[in-house]
């Protein structure tokens, strides 16, 4: 059985809670890694009231981080209440404020909630039953070991004793804190592994929760922003005095190259907006996305000074290859269209700060308004609200500025909304980026050299050490930083969301020329970096090979299909998480329709079964459609696509049937929001060629043409 050890100092009982019962506290990372037991005992004073056990029996567990729909305020608690050993139904959730004193790792990003939170949570429920148990122990007169806990209860067998954790929560906080804890075998799990419903669930389906955008207060006005129309562009001169004229309208300011109108409503200050004159100017070189284009091959036709990644001699084994390969990939910029438009809550006084809204990164936001604004950050208040969808677009902070430099301008507490249009034309993309690729194999057909040479917009394009590094004996990656005036960031699994379709297209395409099957070569390179792995390798091939197989079996792969069924495989690792996709396509009358695929994931211990299957089948099906339609271009700086009018989203009708089976083991928990999405685009993709001979090297596809042969109807 696991232990964790810790000290005084990272975990403690806070005392008595007002109304009677245990409150118990945590630090979150430094309590799997202790430090040392230093420290005075007021410091300690100050970590969180994590876990508050009532007199009534009744469980609170606090949950810190952002809820984004990737379901942690669910997840997060459930590990808790596992080692506690509660019954689920006893528990209740709360959203805590960001703290960073009392929390650790307050962020919604990177798939890493329950990844970085695993053993830490464990830890907090493992120490509160051995207090409990001690507890009861103690009352007994009975040796702790002689106990066991079941559903909020301790118990002692010889004696035929029992006593609820209510019972026993004000006698807990009198005790020692105990600094070695044993964690449950996995085969005791009853809460971990199930099928839990979402905390929010009810208040979401009937309309109660409460997210950003439905925040109100006393004397707050509702603010939008007319944004420049182009990147680029700065502000010359405006006219308001219609928008003045117009109901409902309190207040016109300007700031930060930026127009605020301020009133009553969310319709009213939007209709306002539109009549105000604004006069933009630039510099006259605004780009267009066929310039990127252009200068982006202009780009890859020299290397960087200095290579990512390099392994072996790509020129050496390139000019004693038997055969090469190349493949060219063009990514698209594409914008994050949450459901919920960016809105944020500020309220800046002379002495205080309050800010309320859906924020994946609350810290780093709280501590851009201090640095911007001069603001002392113990005076900044920052509380968080359940997200209608980030996907990376609220890892930035440029709304919460807004609604500072607005609500400090006008004296007043405001809620800034954007519009559809604003989120659309002038929010952060996924970057656009160029992929070029080269391969190389010798004689036995073994693949020798791999070159990545790829550019894009603002940050890195590759991710050097995942699979095939490790597989190929020479192998070497560039990467060419392209400076722009578009805003860009990070978008749902950034980077490997389409570097999984470039390089398990150029995978497959390899196989194929060389009349392997796809599975198998894939398996073969696997093999080789097992058996003679080549530099850093972040991935454990045998977790990768597993996933390849149980999705090729699951979908039958290599055996008969009936007249008109074509399948294509894409694999990738992300986030610590394996996943393997099959996508199969049927051929119905001379259309091809998408009509199922088959996932197989590895992401360790799976904590809600049901979310999991969710998180999974949302990130394929939003994978897919970005696949399939995703595409914002620019004319002269300005987006050619600013509502959904012009930009196609994947339709209900249009999921095609899903299959997923998860990797059964006792691992620790890895991402799961994310590592679903980048593998669709290249199974698709793959299957495509296979039904076709057609090969894809941009997305959407559907602007290379009528690959689908589409109807009216578009069904996929």
């Amino acid at each position: 059985m696991s232990i964790s050890t810790m000290n005084r100092r990272n975990f403690l009982k806070i005392g008595i809670t007002a109304g009677g019962g245990l409150v118990l506290g945590l630090e979150w990372l430094s309590s799997c890694n202790p430090a040392g037991s230093g420290g005075a005992e007021a410091a300690m004073q100050t970590l969180n009231a994590f876990i508050k056990i009532g007199t009534d029996g009744l469980v609170t567990i606090m949950a810190p981080n952002p809820e984004i729909g990737q379901g942690v305020k669910t997840s997060l608690p459930m590990i808790v209440a596992e080692e506690l050993d509660v019954d689920w139904k006893n528990v209740i959730v709360e959203q805590a404020p960001l703290d960073t004193d009392k929390f650790k790792r307050q962020v919604a990003g990177g798939s890493g909630s329950v990844r970085e939170s695993w053993e830490p949570f464990r830890t907090a429920g493992a120490t509160g039953r051995q207090m409990l148990v001690n507890a009861a122990a103690a009352q007994w007169q009975v040796d702790p070991a002689t106990c066991t806990t079941a559903g909020g209860m301790v118990l002692h067998k010889a004696s035929g004793k029992k006593i609820g954790y209510g019972e026993l929560a004000e006698k807990a906080a009198t005790l020692p804190v105990p600094t070695d804890v044993k964690f449950k075998e996995p085969n005791a799990y009853k809460i971990i592994g199930t099928r839990t419903t979402n905390v929010d669930m009810k208040a979401i389906v009937t309309g109660k929760q409460k997210f950003g955008i439905d925040t109100k207060r006393e004397g707050m006005l509702y603010a939008t922003v007319v944004r420049p129309p182009a990147f680029g562009q700065t502000l010359k001169s405006f006219d308001d005095s219609e928008a003045r004229k117009m109901p409902g309208v309190s207040n016109v300011v300007s700031f930060d190259n930026k127009i605020a109108v301020l009133g009553r409503s969310t319709w009213e200050v939007m209709h306002a907006a539109r009549a105000i004159k604004a006069e933009w100017q630039d510099d006259g070189k605004l780009e267009s996305t066929a310039d990127y284009k252009a200068n982006f091959v202009k780009a890859l036709e020299k290397l960087p000074k200095e290579s990512k990644r390099k392994d072996g001699n790509i020129k050496k084994a390139f000019a004693s290859a038997a055969r090469t390969f190349e493949a060219t990939f063009e990514c698209p910029f594409i914008p994050h269209n949450t459901m919920e438009p960016m809105n944020f809550f500020a309220d800046v006084k002379a002495d205080s700060v309050e800010l309320h809204g859906p924020i994946q990164l609350p810290d780093r936001a709280r501590n851009t308004i201090a640095e911007k604004f001069k603001i002392p950050k113990e005076k900044i208040r920052v509380s968080m609200t359940r997200m209608g969808g980030g996907f990376g677009r609220r890892l930035m902070t440029d709304f919460v500025e807004e609604a500072v430099a607005i609500s400090q301008l006008a004296k007043a507490p405001v809620n800034v909304v954007w519009r559809r249009e604003d989120d659309m034309s002038g929010g952060y993309y996924r970057p656009m980026a160029l992929y070029k690729y080269k391969a190389a194999v010798d004689a036995s057909n073994k693949l020798i050299a791999w070159h990545h040479h790829s550019v894009g917009i603002s940050g890195s394009t590759a991710r050097e050490n995942n699979f095939p590094a490790g597989a190929v004996e020479n192998l070497q990656v560039d990467v060419h930083d392209y400076k722009s005036p578009v805003t860009t960031g990070p978008w749902r699994a950034p980077i490997h969301n389409y570097i999984a379709f470039a390089e398990e297209s150029f995978i497959d395409d390899i196989a194929h020329q060389l009349g392997k099957d796809p599975v198998a070569f894939r398996l073969e390179l696997l093999e080789q970096a097992k058996a003679k792995p080549v530099g850093q390798c972040d991935y454990d091939p045998d977790r990768y090979a597993a996933v390849i197989k149980k999705a090729a079996e699951m979908a039958g792969w290599g055996q008969p299909k009936p007249q008109g069924v074509y399948q294509g495989i894409g694999a990738h690792y992300s986030f610590k998480t394996y996943v393997a996709q099959v996508a199969e396509i049927t051929n119905v009358n001379g259309q091809l329709k998408i009509s199922k695929i088959y996932c197989a994931v590895d992401c360790g211990t799976v904590i809600n079964m049901s979310g999991a299957e969710n998180q999974v089948e949302g990130s394929m099906i939003d994978g897919l459609g970005h696949a399939l339609y995703g595409e914002l271009t620019l004319t002269k700086g300005k987006p050619d696509q600013s509502n959904y009018d012009r930009y196609r989203l994947i339709r209900m009708q249009e999921a095609p049937a899903v299959e997923i089976q998860f990797i059964r083991n006792n691992e620790a928990p890895t991402g799961l929001g994310e590592p679903g999405l980048p593998p669709v685009g290249a199974a698709v993709a793959n299957a495509i060629f296979a039904a076709t001979g057609r090969r894809l090297r941009s997305q959407p596809f559907m602007n290379t043409g009528n690959v689908f042969t589409m109807e009216r109807k578009a069904e996929v």
